[in-house]
């Protein structure tokens, strides 16, 4: 999942020490701090909800897609034409960052499924987190660890953009081993949910990009509080299997998650990047867009399988934060 936070970010942060930094800079960092704080204890507090009280949310599955499309025009709204400038500047960069992210996190999901000799349909949901595009505040994260945020920002965009086309393949040649997997119909629930929002944010932002930008501080917090619900509605429906499953299920989506951001940092590390772009690919790599995850495990596979993106959703975050914290200790 990704809330709509790196329009906040000043983007000069990356290369700049504590000490140079303008007042709103100051201030955007403290934004971005509260607001990587303050998400994961919503979706914790939302997966708690609709573990405590799961009846509350029955009936609420069928608006999943339709909230994570709120979502997707959230961050659609937030783009301008200088996300997609900076894809053309550094395009090996940007490819690189996209490869990694398609082939390292669906490898682990598929390794960590073995490992652990998950069942069916969890290890069709560790897949399928894998599979998704560059999720949640990476952008956010990523400044907050003093790493290169325009090549964060490239390469988050240009994964979600291209999510139709690589997503449901990847998925059908990984997780279709454990369930059936329909890749015609998961291409088109992906287009309605993911890509036609994107692109009729951008449009809005295009034609009233004026107003727009009177709403951008409140977009973030939209985009949290509608992940919250998600989250919520995911774990209601998988309340019962949550008793038995949680533990094994988070020890998944510790080592995926782990692994992937030790991973992308190292593929930046390999295709000499340099350390901020480094520390920008481990957290593109890393961490998932599981509001996506889930909306199409629910849909195509069961309310089981939709647990290890509720659970990645959380966790992500925090591990994110912690690793950004460790970094920005770090002098690059």
């Amino acid at each position: 999942m990704r809330p709509s936070f790196h329009r906040a970010l000043p983007r000069t942060v990356r290369t700049e020490e504590p000490e140079h930094l303008s007042n709103a800079d100051v201030t955007g960092d403290r934004s971005a701090r509260r607001a990587v704080t303050v998400f994961p204890l919503l979706v914790l507090a939302a997966g708690a909800l609709g573990l405590l009280l799961p009846g509350s949310f029955a009936g609420w599955g069928e608006a999943v897609p339709y909230l994570l499309g709120v979502v997707m025009f959230c961050m659609g709204i937030t783009m301008t034409p200088e996300d997609f400038r900076g894809v053309a500047k550094r395009p090996w960069a940007v490819a690189l960052g996209l490869v990694a992210h398609y082939v390292i996190m669906p490898g682990l999901g598929w390794a960590v499924a073995h490992l652990l000799q998950l069942p069916p349909q969890l290890a069709a949901g560790v897949i399928l987190v894998g599979c998704a595009p560059s999720g949640t505040a990476s952008n956010v994260v990523t400044f907050l660890a003093r790493g290169d945020v325009a090549l964060s920002v490239s390469v988050a965009t240009v994964s979600t953009l291209v999510a139709p086309l690589v997503t449901p393949p990847l998925t059908l040649l990984l997780a279709g081993e454990y369930l059936p997997v329909d890749a015609g119909s998961m291409v088109t629930d992906i287009l309605k949910t993911v890509l036609l929002p994107v692109l009729a944010g951008l449009v809005v932002r295009l034609l009233a990009g004026r107003y727009v930008q009177r709403a951008l501080p409140v977009l973030p917090w939209l985009s949290a509080l509608t992940i919250s619900v998600i989250v919520a509605v995911v774990v209601a429906g998988s309340a019962d299997a949550i008793k038995s499953a949680a533990g094994l299920v988070f020890v998944a989506v510790v080592l995926h998650n782990g692994l992937g951001l030790a991973l992308g940092y190292g593929a930046g590390r390999i295709g000499r990047l340099g350390e901020p772009a480094s520390r920008a690919m481990a957290f593109e790599v890393g961490m998932q867009n599981s509001g996506l995850a889930a909306s199409l495990a629910t849909a195509h596979f069961s309310p089981l399988a939709a647990l290890p993106a509720a659970v990645f959703s959380v966790w992500h975050n925090i591990s994110g934060a912690l690793a950004a914290a460790w970094l920005s200790r770090r002098r690059h």
